[in-house]
């Protein structure tokens, strides 16, 4: 493990609940009679509250997503967070969807102590051709000050496919030695689809010394099985009300599936 993941982490195997923010100012489900610190507010602390070790602030319904996120949206988002700075007590992280530039600049303003993105690969997706630059964005954050800030890097892009013909387990190898992240995530197709327990497997096998994290589609009924293989997960829509990606945060489901994280840990 990275000094980076420690010092946020610790020597567990970090359960990350997500706080997806509502549809920010210049994405087309913006609606402006919702409050979003409010919504936010009650997801962030219904997280907390059930004991999970960090939270991370996501923009997952600015849809249709973009690779060169709005300004507005960047800065609202920033906005927001810092409403809530005061009642967060765990590590957090961010991601603005699908923009790694926007998201080191996102961290590195709020004092993020993580932030996760698709920082490599050549991908053909749902938004065009996917081109991310992993050197760009990690020199970005160290240009802003925040060498410390975690890069975790998501090797199956959701919502696409990689053009590479590399193995999975190949290409997660190769951004290890190539751009160095603080930890690996292995994804499902899209959001709240699970990665296949045989990736995690496979990734971890060629990866022992890294951290390799679930990051789509973990559940309360498998994540004993996830935490068994992988060194962490990242959970969203199981957290939910009736576990729909855009409903908030149920506090029995989210408290549910801690009490069950913390049994498969021991």
């Amino acid at each position: 493990m990275t000094a980076n993941f420690k010092r946020v982490f610790g020597e567990t195997k970090p359960v990350i609940g997500m706080v997806h923010i509502g549809a920010l100012p210049g994405s087309p489900l913006f609606d402006p009679s919702l409050d979003l610190v409010a919504s936010a507010r009650a997801d962030l602390l219904a997280l907390q509250n059930a004991g999970f070790d960090a939270v991370m602030f996501g923009n997952e319904n600015d849809r249709p997503y973009e690779f060169d996120v709005d300004t507005a949206s960047t800065a609202t988002m920033a906005a927001i967070i810092g409403a809530l700075k005061s009642q967060i007590t765990v590590p957090f992280g961010v991601n603005v969807l699908w923009d790694p530039m926007s998201s080191i600049a996102l961290g590195a303003a709020t004092g993020a102590a993580f932030v996760r993105e698709i920082f490599t690969g050549f991908h053909a997706s749902d938004m065009g051709p996917w081109t991310p630059d992993a050197g760009k964005a990690m020199r970005y954050r160290d240009r802003l000050g925040r060498a410390d800030m975690a890069m975790l890097y998501n090797v199956c892009a959701e919502f696409a496919h990689s053009l590479d013909q590399r193995s999975l387990p190949d290409r997660a190898r190769s951004a290890v030695f190539s751009s160095v992240p603080d930890a690996v995530l292995v994804s499902g197709q899209i959001t709240g689809e699970a990665a296949a327990l045989s990736d995690l497997e496979a990734v971890k096998a060629v990866l022992p010394e890294t951290a390799v994290m679930a990051n789509t589609g973990v559940k309360h009924d498998t994540v004993a099985d996830v935490l068994a293989i992988a060194d962490g997960c990242i959970v969203g829509s199981s957290l939910k009300v009736d576990g729909d990606t855009w409903n908030p945060v149920d506090p029995a489901r989210a408290l549910d599936f801690m009490d069950r994280a913390r049994a498969a840990r021991k």
